[in-house]
């Protein structure tokens, strides 16, 4: 099958048929390869993959055969992995998630995921990992084949679907009881009901399960747990006896500790976290995906003006909590629940990764190495013989400033170029 090939020229896209990929020798100041920095290197592609990676004099022959990009000035490092998405949502100050969820058609919906998919591949985020449709059913499944085929550009997919949420704890609030309307993610509940809602959602094509460990729906409007310790371990094991695994919303200390005794792979949000909990987090080894930026995205939305005003309790909370975790040694991945706020500036991110107490380089690990290790994507994540080429170079040196990240010169995914100097 023929793929489409999306290129940069003069500024405008222009959209070429090919049916295989060429040989390319990259030549970058530097290649990061996503463990750490080799000043001078060369990277040749051959095909899909990398066909090999070092100083020029250690490349084969047929490397100099190969076209050349010139990268002069730039670092070559891995395609970005991004931890938590939702291309089917767009920012909360333009449109509320209970409008989106409410008023919104899914063919809407789509339309504006293709663009948010484009641009989230022209700025470097090769993968996402995306959490949940919100209440667009099955569609990110679609999207995830349009991809794949080539009908549209975009990162390659993990898809979640509906995600499972506790029967009342997650839906658009404000209305009669006697009304039904349109919900977030999947009501599931109990031994029969869970095993069913999971095995649906393996059988609709979701590469992870999704769960909502809890939610703003207690007496006074607070987070509280939601599904019960037993219903998760539930969860896990249906999950796990098909190869998928689990990720848990969870941002209390109960839900962040059901989830972690039951067996998820790993914790989203973890606003509430405690030394205890990030303790038990590295005993267990689950990872967290702390999504800095979509809390700092919500105070700014509420009015906070940034390095202006006091910040907010959620965040100088947030901070403490992110190097507590630093501190106790457990896997951060990177992840900023993008969808919050603008697809394609998902550096936001990392850049607040590393203004909250993480370094550049393991901030750029985070997003590279340490995410294709814990969301089993063994092909990617490193620039080494053999692993698919998705790789980008930037301008600039991002292990010494974070923000060189968003200097984006080339992309290419699986051999494809997507976006040249």
């Amino acid at each position: 099958m023929k793929r489409l090939l999306f290129t940069l020229w003069l500024g405008v896209y222009t959209i070429a048929s090919a049916s295989a990929q060429s040989s390319y020798l990259l030549r970058p100041d530097r290649v990061f390869d996503g463990e750490a920095t080799h000043e001078g290197w060369v990277v040749w592609v051959k095909g899909e993959r990398i066909a090999a990676a070092g100083l020029p004099g250690s490349l084969p022959a047929e490397a100099r055969q190969a076209q050349v990009i010139d990268l002069k000035g730039m670092t070559l490092l891995p395609g970005l992995i991004e931890g938590h998405s939702h291309l089917l949502l767009h920012p909360y100050n333009e449109t509320s998630w209970e409008d989106q969820v409410l008023r919104e058609s899914r063919a809407y919906r789509v339309a504006r995921a293709s663009k948010h998919a484009e641009l989230t591949l022209l700025n470097g985020f090769t993968t996402v990992r995306d959490l949940g449709t919100e209440g667009a059913d099955y569609d990110d499944v679609g999207l995830k084949r349009a991809i794949d085929e080539g009908v549209i550009p975009g990162p390659r997919m993990l898809v979640a679907t509906r995600a499972l949420i506790a029967t009342g704890s997650y839906a658009p609030k404000g209305f009669s009881p006697d009304m039904a309307v349109p919900q977030g993610a999947e009501e599931a509940d109990g031994h029969d009901n869970l095993i069913k809602a999971v095995r649906t959602q393996v059988g609709k094509g979701a590469d992870i399960i999704k769960v909502y460990a809890d939610y703003r729906w207690g007496l006074k409007g607070e987070a509280r747990p939601t599904f019960t310790e037993e219903e998760l371990r539930l969860i896990v094991e249906v999950a796990k006896s098909s190869g998928r695994p689990v990720v848990a919303h969870a941002s209390t200390v109960e839900g962040m500790r059901r989830a972690i005794t039951a067996g998820v792979e790993t914790i989203e949000h973890g606003d509430a976290g405690t030394p205890e909990i990030w303790r038990l987090m590295k005993e267990r080894d689950v990872a967290f995906c702390p999504t800095l930026a979509a809390g700092e995205a919500i105070s700014q939305y509420r009015g906070w003006k940034k390095g202006i005003d006091p910040e907010p309790e959620r965040v100088r909370q947030k901070k403490t909590t992110f190097r507590q975790a630093l501190e106790a040694g457990v896997t951060i991945c990177f992840g900023g629940d993008v969808g919050v706020y603008a697809h394609g500036d998902n550096a936001r991110e990392l850049e607040l990764m590393v203004e909250y107490g993480m370094t550049p380089v393991a901030a750029l690990k985070s997003g590279t190495s340490v995410n294709a290790s814990v969301f089993h994507l063994d092909e990617l994540g490193r620039v080494a013989l053999g692993m698919l080429a998705d790789l980008v170079a930037v301008s600039g040196d991002p292990t010494q400033s974070i923000k060189a990240i968003r200097n984006v010169r080339l992309v290419m995914k699986g051999g494809y170029l997507y976006k040249t100097p």
